[in-house]
Parts: C-alpha cells; sequence; structure tokens
C-alpha cells in the first residue's frame, strides 16, 4: 500500500507538473504579446472642447501644408511643445518622454505616450497614436507608422529635434531625406489671427489682476512665495472663468523678487524673504492657463518709501519703456527699437545697465519652451513689424549690489498690432512711481 500511495502522488506531481509548463508557456505567449504591442490607438471618451475654432486650425494647417509642398515635403514631424499645441491644440507632459505631431497633407497626427490614457486624443485637433514603454524606440516606431516608408523629404524643427533622435528617424525612414522648417514655422506663429489676439486680451487681463492682487498682498513681513501663491490663484481663478473647458488649468506662475539682490534678474525664483520697507520689488506674473499661451505683467514696487537713488533709475527706465511704447508700430524694423533705445540710454548715463533686449513676439511660449526669435527687439533682429504681431515692451536696468539704487528695474506690457495697422497696448495695470510705491 505504500508503495502504490507513493506511485500515486508522484502521478499527481507529474500532472501537476505538465499543467504548470502548460500554464507557463500559456503565460509567456501572453506576456510576449503584451511586451510586442508597440503602439495603439486610443479613444477614451469623447473630444474635448478646442482652444479655437476647426477653421483657426485648418487656416494653420492650410499654411503648413503650402510649405511642405513648396519644399517637397510628405510628412513634417514636430517635437516641440509650441508646434504641437500650435497646429493641434495638443501641450503635452514630457517627464522624460518624447512626443511628436505627424503633419501630412491629408493628416495630422499627435504621438503619445500610454502613460497619458487617452487625454492627448481628446485634445489633438486630428488623430493620436499611443506608444508603449515595453520596448526601445516604441517611439520611432510609433512615428514611422503614421509616416510609412517616405520618399519625400521629412520637415522638422532643427532648433529642437535632439541629434539621437534625427538618428533614429534617419535610421528608421532611410528613403526620406530630413529638412529643417523651425524658421519657416516660427515665422508663421508670429502672425496672430483674430482669435488669437482674443485670448491674448484674456492674458493681459489675468495678469493685470495677479498686478493687483500683488499690490494688495504686499505687507512688511510677508514672504515672496506668498504674496507669489496669491497672484496665482486669481489668475486662474479669471482663466477658469473666461474659457471654461476650452483650455486645460496649468502653469500660470509668479516671481517676486525683493530687495536689491533678489531683483538682479529676470527670472530669479521665489524664496522665503519677507518684505521691509524701502524694499524695492519686481512683480513677474505669467497666466499661461491658455493651452501654451503667454502672457505676462511685470512692474516695479517699492514698499513703503523709495529712496533718490532708486527713483533717479526707476524713473529714467520708466521713461525709455515710454518712448518703447510709442516706437511700436507697422514699418519699423525691430533693430531700429533698440537702437533708439540704446541713444537714449547712452544720453542718460545708463546703457551699461542695460541687461537683455527690449521686447519679445507672444503666442504659445513660456519658461521651458517657444518664442518666435525673429521677433526680438535687439539690435541684430532686422524684422520688420507687421499687423498680426504681439509683443512686448520691456526695458530693465540693472544696478550691482553695493551701489546706491542698487536693484533691478523693469516694466513689462504686451502691443497688439491689428490687422487694420493701429497699435493697442492691452496692458492696464499702471507703472511708475505715481502708481506703485506700496503704502505700509
Amino acid at each position: 500500500m505504500a508503495v502504490s500511495s507513493c506511485f500515486r502522488q508522484l502521478s499527481k506531481i507529474s500532472s501537476c507538473s505538465r499543467l504548470a509548463t502548460r500554464s507557463l508557456a500559456t503565460n509567456n505567449e501572453q506576456i510576449s504579446k503584451f511586451l510586442n504591442t508597440r503602439h495603439l490607438r486610443l479613444q477614451n471618451g469623447e473630444k474635448s472642447p478646442l482652444l479655437f475654432s476647426p477653421q483657426e486650425y485648418e487656416r494653420r494647417l492650410a499654411n503648413l501644408r503650402k510649405l511642405m509642398a513648396e519644399k517637397n515635403i510628405g510628412a513634417a514631424v514636430f517635437t516641440s511643445i509650441h508646434n504641437i499645441a500650435y497646429f493641434s491644440n495638443y501641450v503635452y507632459c514630457s517627464m522624460g518622454r518624447p512626443y511628436a505631431l505627424v503633419v501630412t497633407q491629408d493628416t495630422q497626427t499627435s504621438v503619445s505616450a500610454l502613460v497619458d490614457g487617452g487625454q492627448p486624443w481628446r485634445r489633438t485637433y486630428g488623430e493620436n497614436i499611443v506608444y508603449t514603454d515595453w520596448k526601445k524606440d516604441n517611439y520611432i516606431d510609433a512615428i514611422k507608422e503614421v509616416v510609412g516608408d517616405m520618399k519625400d523629404n521629412i520637415g522638422v524643427e532643427m532648433d529642437h529635434m535632439n541629434m539621437l533622435t534625427h538618428s533614429k528617424l534617419s535610421t528608421a525612414i532611410p528613403t526620406a531625406s530630413i529638412i529643417d522648417i523651425s524658421q519657416e514655422t516660427g515665422e508663421q506663429r508670429m502672425i496672430k489671427s483674430d482669435e488669437e489676439i482674443a485670448i491674448t486680451k484674456i492674458g493681459a487681463a489675468a495678469a493685470d489682476l495677479g498686478g493687483e492682487v500683488c499690490k494688495a498682498t504686499i505687507k512688511e513681513g510677508v514672504e515672496e512665495w506668498q504674496i507669489a501663491r496669491e497672484v496665482v490663484n486669481a489668475m486662474t481663478e479669471y482663466m477658469a472663468k473666461n474659457l471654461d473647458d476650452r483650455a486645460e488649468i496649468m502653469d500660470a506662475w509668479a516671481w517676486i523678487q525683493s530687495g536689491s539682490m533678489n531683483s538682479d534678474g529676470c527670472h530669479n525664483p521665489l524664496t522665503r524673504r519677507k518684505i521691509k520697507k524701502g524694499d524695492i520689488i519686481m512683480l513677474n506674473c505669467f497666466p499661461e492657463s491658455m493651452q501654451g499661451y503667454y502672457n505676462a505683467l511685470e512692474r516695479v514696487f517699492f514698499f513703503d518709501h523709495v529712496d533718490s537713488a532708486s527713483l533717479k533709475y526707476w524713473e529714467a527706465n520708466c521713461a525709455v519703456h515710454k518712448r518703447g511704447l510709442e516706437l511700436i508700430k507697422p514699418g519699423v524694423k525691430c533693430s531700429e527699437i533698440a537702437d533708439e533705445l540704446n541713444e537714449m540710454l547712452l544720453d542718460m548715463g545708463m546703457l551699461e545697465y542695460r541687461t537683455f533686449g527690449y521686447g519679445h513676439s507672444f503666442g504659445i511660449i513660456s519658461h521651458y519652451y517657444g518664442r518666435e526669435p525673429g521677433l526680438e527687439l535687439r539690435e541684430d533682429v532686422h524684422t520688420v513689424i507687421q499687423p498680426g504681431m504681439v509683443l512686448s515692451m520691456e526695458p530693465m536696468l540693472w544696478i550691482p549690489e553695493g551701489q546706491p539704487g542698487a536693484g533691478g528695474y523693469r516694466e513689462h506690457d504686451c502691443l497688439v498690432v491689428h490687422h487694420d495697422g493701429s497699435v493697442e497696448n492691452v496692458t492696464k495695470f499702471p507703472f511708475g512711481p505715481e502708481h506703485n510705491i506700496v503704502a505700509a
């Protein structure tokens, strides 16, 4: 009996082993099939509202496709936040993963990571393909899936696409030549439509509100980040009410730079420094919850009082700012504006304190994407200002630590050159000593 029982037990073990082997093989097949899924299509839910009308996106795409036809481009592969948002509405969040928008003569398809689920499809004006994380270069494979075995040129942004991605794309589609279209697309973005100008005005109004909240929150002992928090909350609430679900709620921010040291740079981050009487306070507020579209307000405040040396530099910078606002008009070159303002500062004996260009284009820009280098108010940019352009005037003087009046002085307004040639300053928050010395 003992031997018989032992054989029965061995038989059971053998049977279980065969079942386990078959189960393991089945599991391996399922896992292999799962891991071999390089890309897929996800349409979860319904399409979300767009920031702009379908007609606006078709206008942009028509201009792009005209350029593509002229350059024998079969597909444009965009990798930057600004161009992907401009042509498709979708604003991606990289977190170390690459994204793309592939535009052909017939379709536009965003390329996104599976980590984002169906949201990219919902926010894209067009189609979407999702790549998985399971194998290296699934991103490139997804692009090739859309492009196919292209023999025409492929247009890319050489000022954004890195060399590794360029090499992998060339290897994946060896029959195509890759050419740069970053300058042409940047020039296209420089001319704003009426719909874009309307969004610009919403952003300007949100920034003006940020200025009011900043001024009201400046008090002795308050820390920089605490003022910034109130500014951001106010701007975000304003944009949420005025844009509804046409835009995602993201990326509004503010920098409050107080004292002679913290105010020396335009993009200095927030600190826990407490406001004191006599402080210079630089406000930088940026309402960005508009599918990547940008606006800004930058103002100098003094708390309680301003000393005579600081007042001299503040008034000088305001005078340059006022003149700069007058110079922005159709037909004027960017370099001509910079040259005249340089002469003005030279006459004041303050040219050495200037730190950067006098202004730049608006549109889809932020602290980590965008900017249209063809529209900068600098000496080396000879672009002629045209109707449809939106740009800033923002002179700055920086007086180093240890000198009377030390600190950074900057004012920033947003100007729209309308299609009829008129120029509108859409920034309404006032600037200068007569408005922005905050009582204790």
